[in-house]
């Protein structure tokens, strides 16, 4: 039995993740999965309250929220909605649009603060890396300034397979090498023509990247897949089916039918 939990990112159902939450749920629990990670679910229309009965009715948990970048005060709205979720992770998608280590060491500065601000709620913030954090810079990359100059008791590493992957990199030795950072992962996988592929179906080494997992310190392995050319019932349920029968990660709701 592992000590892993499987997450689900709910981006692969698009806006049926605000239209019909109930059905995505039971389709996620009926897949293998041990709790979801979303976006600020209440969309105006739940209280974080019906929104956790939600998910109990359908014994899932809330893995983390995911959040764009933003001002301090668009991080304390979403910081005090992850509170109130009972949620320990905070994930924010990586800042495109940044040519110079200076603009890197600028987001590492409210990163800190917003690390801190989590860190006071009892949140881990978790920098979540896409592919252009890979760009050379003179010898280093842009993720390697931003985690150099952010504190790492505040500012953690969600390391997204997928984005290492397209940026160059080898999964497997950019988690070993970054083990200590990482608090959260996100399980992608690439089609031979580099599109979104569900887990186990791509061709990411999957072995090595668990070998180097293995060593990481994290509660949630969390699929996340932007967009499929199947159903996102066919695609989530596929991800799950291999990570707990070939990954042998174990899953808390039997076999998947």
């Amino acid at each position: 039995m592992s000590k892993y939990k499987i997450g689900c990112g709910l981006i692969i159902y698009g806006s049926r993740q605000n239209t019909d939450l109930p059905g995505v749920l039971a389709e996620l629990a009926a897949a293998g999965y041990d709790g979801i990670e979303a976006g600020n679910l209440n969309n105006g229309d739940r209280t974080p309250d019906e929104i956790k009965s939600l998910l109990a009715s359908h014994n899932l948990e809330l893995a983390g929220v995911h959040t764009g970048y933003g001002t301090i005060e668009q991080f304390d709205e979403t910081i005090r909605f992850t509170e109130a979720m009972g949620s320990d992770y905070l994930m924010v998608s990586g800042v495109g649009g940044q040519d110079t280590l200076e603009d890197y060491q600028r987001s590492a500065e409210v990163f800190n603060e917003v690390g801190r601000r989590c860190s006071d709620a009892g949140i881990k913030f978790c920098y979540h890396n896409h592919s252009w954090e890979f760009k050379d810079f003179d010898g280093t990359t842009g993720l390697v300034a931003l985690y150099e100059s952010t504190d790492p008791q505040l500012v953690h590493a969600c390391v997204d397979t997928y984005w290492v992957q397209h940026g160059g990199e080898d999964p497997a030795a950019f988690l070993k090498q970054y083990a200590d950072r990482v608090a959260y992962l996100h399980f992608k996988d690439m089609n031979p023509d580099g599109s979104f592929g569900e887990v186990g179906h791509g061709i990411l080494d999957w072995a090595g990247i668990m070998e180097a997992v293995s060593g990481i310190n994290a509660e949630w392995l969390t699929v996340e897949q932007d967009r499929t050319d199947k159903t996102p019932k066919e695609s989530a349920t596929m991800s799950c089916q291999y990570i707990r029968q070939t990954l042998g990660i174990y899953c808390s709701r039997g076999q998947v039918s």
